[in-house]
């Protein structure tokens, strides 16, 4: 077996464990051969009662499915909500997640109609090289038809060996009859950090969507193509970030932190504590940081936000944190399984545990109810002396809270802006220029577009957020006229609330003169 320290917060998880016996002092040997006795007693009686399931069921037992999809998560679910155990296909999904490449077409899609609709390629991919669109509906790959087809078995049709051609059929918005598109397939990096540009004059924005094996290489190359020497601010976005390898978010932190500073440690009951510090350190660079967060930034995220407020590098900015402390060291197993076991927890450098309380609720409300759940008896200390508590998450220094109102989501579940978009296009014609801004007559068409295609929304609602539908036009013409890379930039110019964290970056800088002068005054007592 193969084993990989690893830091993530899935959405959906299977979780669990066989109970052995209480080891005290002095009843080591004892204990354990009684532990060894109840776990041979346990595997019997789950072979009987296998047997008897599959001798007598009404219908036909898979044993692969009854393995890997009931005994062993049912097994698992018993110890906390982030073990988990991987079949081969899940198992390689996350290999390349880890890798950041997998082979391929190369183009994000979601659902519409019952069938699979391009939702942007990426750039230089081959599905943007053949032609492919934002708002193509997808009615075959290879001859089959997508109809009732989750997009996830859509996407498994579109991977395959290198160099393999993926014929695809197409309806397009605007055209007669459908188009069919030969693809080529390709290595397809996947960039944990596909942002890295000027919001203005020496305010560097820079998003790290998770953490591969690749993710400080790229945070080094987007400071050198930018040059780190011009950087007046960063504004570093871990928004929706689940987290990823433990070494990554180490060497992210890092390069922010001076050196020997403490990142993270980590303790568990078959492992000793170990400490991380900063190797290399920021070597003087000491711009003003504010890093963007809200309920869904977890795990490794949430390593390098605790690290960089607990000596009050950065403010930290949005919403309170997920709140997951625990360390699964993934083991690779026969048969190209695997599995991700809860082995110790970690601790920022205050020595606060982070990890929310799973002990009475259910996993669904572990996962999607948020609130408030920091724990009161958890009380640290920044370097500065500020206070903070361990228990649910990170909390932020400055707190902005995002709800998405009825008018919003409704567009976006609609895929309002994706449609209109490729429609606008089509009526216009594809020369649109980067200046372009949409005005009065272009929301007007836009309405008239929802009145089309039959999707209601409360007028007063959409008043209230017309620069919001404004900004999402825009970015949504930008991905289907130029590409994504386009697009992610309109949407950030536009965003409110990155907006309202390069206001902050006064209080971040005034943060940490501030930690540094007590620093420097309790080291002269």
């Amino acid at each position: 077996m193969r084993k990989k320290s690893w830091f993530f917060a899935p959405a959906a998880v299977a979780i669990c464990s066989l109970a052995g016996g209480l080891i005290g002092p002095g009843v080591g040997d004892v204990s354990a051969a009684s532990q060894e006795d109840d776990v041979k007693s346990s595997l019997k009686t789950f072979s009987r009662v296998f047997d008897l399931v599959e001798q007598n069921a009404a219908d036909k037992v898979d044993p692969d499915k009854s393995l890997y999809k009931g005994a062993i998560p049912g097994m698992l679910r018993t110890l906390d909500p982030h073990s988990n155990f991987f079949d081969p296909r899940d198992f390689q999904e996350m290999r390349e997640g880890q890798r950041g490449q997998y082979y391929g077409v190369g183009m994000k899609v979601g659902s519409r109609e019952n069938r699979t609709v391009v939702i942007a390629p990426f750039v230089d991919s081959p599905a943007a090289k053949a032609g492919l669109l934002p708002g193509d509906l997808l009615m075959t790959v290879n001859g089959k038809d997508t109809l009732g087809l989750r997009t996830d078995e859509v996407a498994d049709l579109l991977k395959g060996p290198r160099g393999t051609t993926a014929q695809v059929t197409a309806r397009r918005a605007g055209a007669k009859d459908f188009m069919t598109f030969n693809v080529v397939r390709d290595a397809i990096a996947r960039p944990s950090v596909p942002d890295g540009f000027w919001l203005k004059p020496g305010i560097m924005y820079l998003k790290i969507e998770h953490f591969n094996e690749t993710t400080s290489k790229e945070v080094e190359a987007h400071f050198k193509r930018l040059g780190e020497q011009n950087v007046k601010g960063l504004i570093l976005d871990l928004r929706e970030n689940p987290g990823g390898l433990l070494n990554e978010g180490i060497a992210v932190a890092d390069r922010f932190l001076e050196k020997g500073q403490t990142v993270v440690s980590h303790r568990g009951r078959s492992s000793a504590e170990r400490s991380y510090a900063a190797r290399t350190g920021n070597a003087g660079k000491n711009y003003p940081i504010v890093v963007v967060v809200n309920r869904n930034s977890a795990s490794a995220s949430e390593i390098v936000s605790g690290a960089l407020q607990d000596h009050d590098r950065a403010l930290i900015f949005g919403e309170t944190t997920f709140g997951k402390g625990l360390v699964q060291s993934v083991f690779q197993l026969s048969e190209n399984t695997g599995l991700a076991l809860t082995t110790a927890k970690y601790y920022t450098p205050s020595n606060r545990l982070i990890q929310r309380d799973y002990s009475a609720t259910s996993f669904f409300d572990y996962y999607y109810k948020k609130g408030e759940t920091k724990n009161l008896q958890d009380v640290k200390m920044t370097d500065s002396g500020r206070t903070v508590y361990g228990g649910g998450g990170i909390t932020p220094d400055v707190k902005f809270e995002t709800k998405a109102t009825a008018v919003q989501a409704g567009l976006i579940r609609n895929y309002a802006f994706l449609n209109f978009a490729a429609n606008y296009l089509a009526q216009h014609g594809r020369n649109l220029k980067k200046e372009f801004q949409p005005d009065d007559s272009t929301v007007a068409e836009f309405v008239a577009f929802l009145k089309k295609e039959d999707i209601s929304y409360d007028q007063a609602d959409f008043d209230k957020h017309i620069d919001w539908i404004k900004g999402k036009i825009r970015e949504e013409l930008f991905i289907n006229a130029f590409d994504v890379d386009q697009g992610r930039k309109a949407e950030i110019e536009a965003d409110q609330m990155i907006k309202e964290a390069i206001d902050n970056l006064p209080k971040a800088k005034e943060l940490e003169d501030n930690a540094r002068k007590m620093i420097v005054q309790r080291q002269g007592k």
